[in-house]
């Protein structure tokens, strides 16, 4: 039975040339319909019912185009609305170009966004026409309606409604008026308690330690002040605002020192030691670096721990604020020598608790 077929089917493979040799079109199609995939389909699916896949599906829609309609239910072994219905298909494929476009506007990229964010945030007076107007200027040009619609979904109102700036903005913004002041204790060894005061100019992060003692008065705070005042010189013209929490210790007369040098005092508010940050900050460095390894025995040898780390911190050692530069400095270092003819040297500081490197000159 096998063999029988295949001498069959061999015998009608070898009459397709000559179908396509005759001028009858319909004729030619009807042929292909019967002998080319209607056998394929009965080779495939003997032991079953005929089930068509979509390459007979595509192959009777498309022949389906050149036979009169009226023969359809004679040629083909599917009914009319089925054949119909794949055409449809075939066609609605055809010329469906879902997959290869985009609807709508195109997406705005993401480094854009993080850009008109950036913008918004660094400027808040800036209106959302004037961040279109700074983002032309850099070569992207977005329609406002697209700035305005980054910030109203980031939760971020139009200029006139938004906060003013933030505490850590109007430091910024004042940095080179502002010097910081901020008590911390330190614990000897025997479990005695030291107070010293120490000052930061946000500007140049210089740092200064102007004492220590045991019992902090408000007196003693005052003297410590004048003493301060008398370390920067000329320098303390350029200041405009003295910063502190409202720690008792400090007193009016206190104030009183650097109000007469036309000072403000701006005074943190209770328990937000994050309006002090860079003072807090400096404290935190002091501990780390120098008073969490070393046990003090008394207020001389505070002194001195102090006055080494004050002298590493203002410097040598460097700021990421001030490009790496420490405060006292005021140029870049010059060229690095090559390593195979220069030889670095190690100072030693505290005993080797901090150490600074140098070129041998």
């Amino acid at each position: 039975m096998i063999v029988s077929l295949l001498c069959k089917v061999t015998r009608k493979l070898f009459t397709v040339p000559s179908v396509f040799l005759r001028r009858g079109t319909v004729k030619e199609a009807e042929l292909l319909v019967l002998r080319g995939d209607e056998n394929a389909v009965l080779r495939r699916q003997l032991a079953g019912p005929v089930r068509y896949e979509p390459a007979d599906r595509f192959w009777f829609a498309a022949l389906s185009g050149l036979i009169p309609r009226r023969q359809w239910r004679e040629i083909f072994p599917v009914t009319p609305g089925a054949l119909l219905a794949w055409h449809r298909r075939f066609i609605a494929a055809k010329w469906d170009y879902t997959a290869r476009r985009r609807t709508g506007r195109p997406p705005t990229p993401v480094a854009i966004r993080t850009l008109v964010m950036r913008l918004a945030r660094e400027n808040p007076r800036w209106r959302h026409r004037r961040i279109q107007g700074e983002l032309a200027r850099l070569g992207h040009r977005i329609a406002a309606s697209t700035v305005w619609k980054i910030l109203h979904a980031a939760g971020i109102d139009p200029a006139p409604r938004r906060s003013g700036p933030t505490w850590r903005q109007f430091l910024t913004a004042q940095a080179e008026d502002i010097i910081a002041a901020d008590f911390f204790h330190i614990d000897t060894a025997l479990g005695r308690r030291l107070y010293a005061l120490v000052y930061l100019k946000h500007g140049t992060r210089r740092l200064h330690i102007t004492g220590v003692t045991a019992h902090p008065t408000q007196d003693w705070a005052a003297q410590q002040a004048r003493n301060l005042m008398a370390d920067l010189g000329i320098r303390v013209a350029s200041l405009r605002f003295l910063l502190r929490d409202r720690d008792g210790k400090y007193g009016n007369v206190f104030d009183a020192v650097f109000e007469a040098e036309d000072m403000e005092i701006l005074k943190s508010a209770p328990q937000a030691p994050r309006m002090n940050a860079h003072c807090e900050r400096i404290i935190g460095s002091i501990r780390r670096e120098a008073l969490d390894h070393v046990l003090i025995t008394n207020e001389a040898h505070a002194r001195h721990v102090l006055a080494a780390y004050k002298q590493h911190y203002n410097e040598h050692r460097p700021h990421q604020s001030r490009n790496q530069l420490p405060p006292d400095a005021h140029k870049e270092p010059a060229a690095a020598h090559a390593l195979s003819t220069s030889k670095v040297l190690r100072t030693r500081i505290l005993g080797g608790l901090i150490n600074e490197y140098r070129y041998a000159a």
